[in-house]
Parts: structure tokens; C-alpha cells; sequence
């Protein structure tokens, strides 16, 4: 059986993300996390014995290119659409508290 997600931890959750929940989207949201976890215990019952760990549906390929040297942008040029700037800098709001 899973773990049931209580309302106490979507608000932990919903603390570390930086969002605020209405009670209405506590309740929601401990029932959709519980479904969830619920679900990820009925996968963990099945029987992969047989699985190849790297087994994928579709064949994978290497879609990466060969690296090739080029001329990039000027200071100037890669700051000329910065809303904010400073002494060549890009500014930022603070997203960070102390």
C-alpha cells in the first residue's frame, strides 16, 4: 500500500516551490499526490525480471552535432535587448533570500 500525501505536506511542498495554495487546492492536490504515489506502488509490484535495464520503445540515436568554432555575440550585442543592465553586466531581480 502507498503512503497517503496529507494536507500538511502539500503545504511543505507547496513552501519549498514558492506557491500558495488555496484549501480547496490542498485537498486536490493530497488526493492527486496519494493517487500518484499509489500508482508508482503498483508499478514497483511488477515483474521486470526479464526487463533489460536500458530497454527503450524507440531506438535511441545520437542527434548531437559535431562541435565547430564560430565568432559569438560582442558584449555590446549580447546586452543591447537587456531590460537592465550595468557597467556590462546583466541585471536580475533578487530571487535568492538571505
Amino acid at each position: 500500500m502507498a503512503r497517503t500525501i496529507d494536507e500538511e505536506t502539500v503545504v511543505h511542498l507547496a513552501e519549498l516551490a514558492r506557491i500558495t495554495l488555496s484549501d480547496k487546492e490542498k485537498k486536490e492536490f493530497a488526493k492527486q499526490l496519494s493517487n500518484i504515489l499509489e500508482f508508482f506502488s503498483q508499478i514497483s509490484e511488477l515483474d521486470t525480471e526479464k526487463v533489460k535495464p536500458t530497454y527503450h520503445v524507440l531506438e535511441l540515436k545520437n542527434v548531437f552535432r559535431e562541435d565547430e568554432p564560430r565568432e559569438g555575440l560582442s558584449q555590446d550585442a549580447a546586452l543591447k535587448n537587456a531590460p537592465q543592465k550595468d557597467k556590462g553586466y546583466f541585471l536580475s531581480p533578487k530571487i535568492v533570500e538571505d
